[in-house]
Formats: C-alpha cells, structure tokens, sequence
C-alpha cells in the first residue's frame, strides 16, 4: 500500500467512477484542482482511492474523496484521510473541513470532524459541513 501525490485527471477517474458514475465527467472536475494537491492510495499498483486538498493559510478542505466500490471497508479510505489531514496539520492548519454527505457522517466523526448548521442540497444529494480544529 502506497500513498502518493497524483494528478488532476487520475482523481477524475475515481470521482467520477464512485461518486457520480450517472453524470457527465466535468461535474466531477473542479474549477480550482489546478491549485489542489491530489493524493490517492495504491493498493499494489493500482488507484484505490483519490481525495482532494485545498489549503489557504491556516485552514484546508478536503474534497472529492471517494474509494473504488470494491475495495470499500477494507481500511484503504481511512489511511487515505488519516495521512492527508497530518499532512495538512504538518503545513501549519489549524482547521480542517469538509463537505458530507449525510450517509458518511459517521465516518468523519472518527476523524474528529463534528457536523456543523450548515447543510445543503447538490445533485439530489444532502450535505452537512463538517470541521475539526487541528491540535
């Protein structure tokens, strides 16, 4: 098992592939993932699973953050944040946060992310933001 930074369209693939497989692929696609840095984990050498990290000074979103269907609950998703959210913490964030969806609250709160008032509705989807403070 691998974790490396990847590029734009790889993540893509995966985006699209899990979270929005009925979809055009530029829904997936990002207006700022050129400013991003693209992480995915490899299970061997294949792509498993991409996320997504944007940071601006003292605060970071992650975005985007899907594992292949197959290979879900097998650990590969939380390595993948676990290793992000130190990076982020490693370059000075102080607070970490994410768009979720409603049916992945759970998984965030092993994280320390807490749900916050603000939700919202895309593509049919409801979302809450979720956020930690780094220590």
């Amino acid at each position: 098992m691998d974790i490396r930074c990847i590029d734009k369209e790889s993540a893509w693939r995966i985006r699209h592939e899990v979270m929005w497989p009925d979809r055009e692929l530029e829904y997936v696609q990002l207006k700022d993932d050129d400013r991003g840095r693209h992480y995915g984990l490899f299970a061997g050498e294949r792509l498993v699973s991409v996320v997504s990290l944007f940071m601006d000074q003292d605060e970071a979103q992650f975005r985007k953050f899907a594992t292949l269907e197959e290979e879900q609950g097998k650990g590969y998703g939380s390595r993948l944040l676990r290793y992000v959210m130190e990076e982020a913490q490693q370059a000075g964030v102080k607070r970490i946060w994410c768009n979720a969806r409603w049916e992945k609250t759970f998984f965030y709160r092993k994280f320390g992310l807490l749900e916050t008032d603000r939700a919202f509705v895309k593509g049919g989807k409801e979302y809450v933001i979720m956020e930690c403070n780094m220590k």
